[in-house]
């Protein structure tokens, strides 16, 4: 192979390369933007929806939503302790140390306020929820049932 010869290898591989680079990056981008659906749009609500159930800490609100939907959907502690951090400055769960002297895990719990808005927020997705179920149906319907 001639240096010329090898200069056209390099660059043809070098723009393969930038070319799968930029197929995986818009493959990750696309899997966080569904997982962005549950992540904004369901976890405030479920969480809140945890702790009616009875106070708890981030990791078992993790593990409690991941046994509920089988899991198929075990958000991350990352994502959970920002949102409850984000939820106690609202008013609406308020955290407590299991023992202030240790401090080795945090119990939350609803607020009375928590559970007023819990309540308003489940009524106001409700509608909005089923069209979602039924839009997602249509949709699916349309790309894995549709014969031609």
């Amino acid at each position: 192979m001639s240096p010329e010869d090898i200069k056209k290898e390099e660059k043809r591989l070098y723009e393969e390369y930038k070319a799968k680079l930029s197929e995986l990056k818009k493959v990750k981008k696309e899997r966080e933007a569904v997982g962005s659906i549950f992540t904004k749009g369901l976890l405030p609500i479920y969480v809140l929806y945890i702790l009616s159930l009875q106070p708890t800490n981030g990791n078992d609100i993790s593990n409690k939503i991941g046994e509920r939907t089988n899991g198929l959907w075990t958000p991350s502690t990352g994502g959970i302790y920002p949102l409850l951090k984000k939820l106690e400055k609202e008013g609406l769960i308020e955290g407590k140390w299991d023992n202030p002297k240790k401090k080795v895990q945090k119990i939350y719990e609803l607020t009375s306020l928590g559970k007023e808005e819990f309540n308003h927020r489940k009524e106001l997705l409700k509608d909005k929820m089923l069209e979602s179920l039924q839009v997602f149906n249509m949709v699916y319907e349309d790309l894995y049932n549709d014969i031609k």
